[in-house]
């Protein structure tokens, strides 16, 4: 969905994408936030095409009947772009001219604009008193994956709404939609692998490495960073859950040019069993590798790794480890 709102972000603001009907250079200009709830960043102008080059002139300078006159005209053109129609309507409502806005937004929304064409009409409504009829656009936005919930909260043209147990709901949703992973309990599996850690062999308790588990992108994904002890040797994995395939996937690399493709899921005990594929090996069969997190505790987990050169009929260790929570090698 965010790559969606991204593709639409780029057509309404022009993030170095050429709608239909432009033509010429395309040069980036950093603007405020936008109206009607737009998210501010960058526009373009379209130095072979005066009219555009007017059109955001009038647009940065919020000057809304020049802007009205100027994208009115860029309406006409064949093909117009989403984000023609975004800016009409949110000219026309800044005018007071609602009927015409939503004409526009709705054009806006033919033209694919989706999320950000809903969020113009429930602006237009809430500022022509129709409650009712904002809600209902405001929950299209959301539901077309909308996700700025500070600009939600903050946007003078839905004051209207506010104080209204369902403009929290809302608010919540595009916090939602911004961070879908940090919400999913299905991401959220792995996390007792979360922490810094020293780790040893779990046969002898001999000393392996360190290694970092965190968070990134918008904790989407599972980040490893591991390093070995009285050795170069490190590397990384990254771990995500595959909402449409339905199972967790890692992918390890390290510093010496290797690399692993893991797929697997969560067992009812609360293991994460990752698989390979029978991966060809140089000069002998296929090595197949079975890779487990087993929680321990709050503050152990134990990593198990075997391999198998039949398909999987016999299997052999290929390391065994134990990670303890640092600060708690005594507990």
């Amino acid at each position: 969905m965010k790559f969606w709102l991204g593709v639409i972000l780029a057509l309404v603001f022009g993030f170095g994408v050429a709608g239909a009907g432009d033509r010429g250079a395309v040069a980036a200009v950093a603007v405020p936030e936008g109206e009607a709830g737009f998210p501010g960043g960058v526009v373009v102008a379209d130095s072979g095409d005066t009219l555009a080059e007017q059109a955001n002139e009038a647009w940065e300078a919020k000057d809304w009947e020049r802007v009205a006159k100027l994208y009115e005209g860029l309406s006409k053109q064949k093909g117009a772009p989403p984000r023609v129609w975004l800016r009409l309507g949110a000219s026309l409502r800044a005018l007071g001219k609602y009927d015409q806005a939503l004409t526009a937004f709705q054009k806006a929304t033919e033209s694919g604009a989706g999320a950000f064409a809903e969020y113009g009409k429930a602006a237009t409504y809430a500022g022509m008193k129709d409650n009712e009829k904002a809600f209902t656009a405001l929950e299209a936005a959301l539901r077309q994956g909308y996700a700025d919930p500070a600009a939600l909260s903050a946007d003078p043209n839905l004051q209207a709404l506010y104080g209204d147990t369902r403009f929290e709901k809302l608010v919540e949703q595009a916090k939602r939609n911004a961070r879908p992973c940090a919400y999913a309990k299905e991401n959220r599996q792995l996390d007792f692998w979360l922490g810094e850690w020293d780790v040893s062999t779990t046969q002898g308790g001999v000393p392996a490495g360190t290694s970092k588990i965190e968070l990134i992108l918008e904790e989407c994904v599972v980040q490893e960073n591991w390093k070995s002890l009285n050795s170069p040797y490190s590397g990384k994995s990254y771990n995500i859950y595959d909402a449409a395939l339905k199972r967790w996937e890692q992918y390890w690399v390290d510093n010496t040019g290797g690399n692993i493709f893991f797929h697997g899921a969560l067992s009812k005990g609360g293991v994460m069993d990752y698989w390979t594929d029978d991966l060809p090996q140089t000069g002998g069969p296929a090595l197949r590798r079975h890779l487990q997190f087993i929680p321990m505790g709050a503050d152990k987990v134990r990593q198990f790794s075997r391999g198998s050169t039949d398909g999987g009929k016999t299997w052999n260790v290929e390391y065994d480890f134990t990670y303890v929570r640092k600060g708690k090698s005594g507990s």
